[in-house]
């Protein structure tokens, strides 16, 4: 009651001066004010003074006022693209002898590496060298294709490859002698039979100097009668087997008939000389056969050259009777 009476002793007087909003302080305001004033330039100051006194200022300090956004190297590896193998040629590639083996080499293996390498079954390289890979390759396509599996590229290979040259292009032929000619036994000569010098020349391999023998042929189709001179007494063309089974090498006659019958029972065979003895039967030298049924030729002499028989070597009537006289018991046949 005292403190009121003390304020004029005036309550509507107090209560006036309650309701009024108070007054702002600015005080606090500018005293707060003056102090980043001040911070900021003591800053500036310390700035100045730093550069202007050659310095290196400190490293956060310069990425406080020019930060550098950090950006990692580039270590993307870019591959060389590989230049392509060039592709493998066959076009004109066939093969110049009638087959090649392990332990060959020259141009026609390398015609069968590549025709190999075409066909996806070798992927070595094209050296001209028959090697155990080569072979092996061989071997493969003709498992993969039904042929014979030996290793050895012959005709049958060759021509599933894409690289036989065709039978007729070894066939060795000569021109019909004239009417009446005879050989130098006096046996009449055949339209595709030769004697003496107009005979073609022996191929290699045919037991040159081992006096009298026959040699027969296969990539030439052709027979060579020798005498104990190493005369050429009659050379001719025959029609040899179709599944190459005449076995190359050096054999002998050791069997003559007039006639026989072929394995299959189907035909007669005349003035047959045997050589070779297989599973399946005898191979020799013979007529051209005739059916039994009807007695026709199988073939005629302008055919003989071509492979056609299973096995045997067919010659004319007028060679057969030549062959009959001519091959002993004995007598050297070699084969190439």
């Amino acid at each position: 009651m005292a403190q009121y009476d003390y304020i004029d002793g005036s309550v509507d007087r107090w209560r006036n001066h309650r309701a009024n909003t108070p007054r702002p302080t600015f005080a606090p305001i500018l005293l707060g004010g003056l102090v980043v004033v001040a911070v900021g330039v003591f800053a500036i100051d310390a700035l100045r003074g730093s550069s202007g006194g050659g310095s290196t200022p400190p490293a956060d300090a310069a990425a406080a006022v020019l930060p550098v956004e950090s950006v990692a190297p580039d270590t993307t590896v870019v591959a060389a693209t590989p230049a392509p193998e060039p592709a493998v040629d066959i076009e004109g590639c066939m093969l110049d002898v009638t087959s090649v083996r392990e332990g060959d080499s020259g141009p026609a293996v390398e015609c069968v590496q590549k025709a190999l390498t075409v066909a996806g079954f070798y992927s070595g390289a094209v050296d001209g060298q028959f090697n155990a890979t080569v072979a092996a390759a061989a071997t493969s396509f003709q498992t993969a294709t039904g042929l014979y599996v030996d290793g050895v590229v012959g005709r049958r290979t060759a021509a599933m490859l894409g690289i036989w040259p065709g039978d007729d292009s070894f066939v060795i032929r000569t021109d019909p002698p004239p009417p009446g000619a005879t050989d130098s036994l006096g046996f009449e000569l055949s339209s595709v039979a030769s004697t003496g010098s107009d005979a073609p020349p022996l191929p290699p391999e045919s037991g040159e100097g081992t006096g009298k023998r026959i040699v027969y042929d296969r990539a030439g189709q052709r027979v060579w009668a020798i005498d104990d001179n190493e005369q050429i007494v009659r050379s001719y063309l025959v029609s040899g087997s179709q599944y190459n089974n005449e076995v190359p090498g050096i054999h002998e006659v050791y069997s003559k008939s007039e006639t026989t019958t072929a394995w299959n029972g189907q035909a007669d065979l005349p003035l047959m000389v045997r050589w070779l003895d297989t599973e399946r039967g005898a191979i020799g030298f013979h007529q051209i056969p005739r059916h039994r049924d009807d007695g026709s030729l199988y073939q005629t002499e302008a055919e003989l050259g071509t492979r056609l028989s299973g096995g045997c070597q067919r010659q004319t009537a007028l060679d057969a009777q030549f062959m009959w006289y001519f091959a002993d018991i004995g007598t050297p046949v070699i084969v190439t």
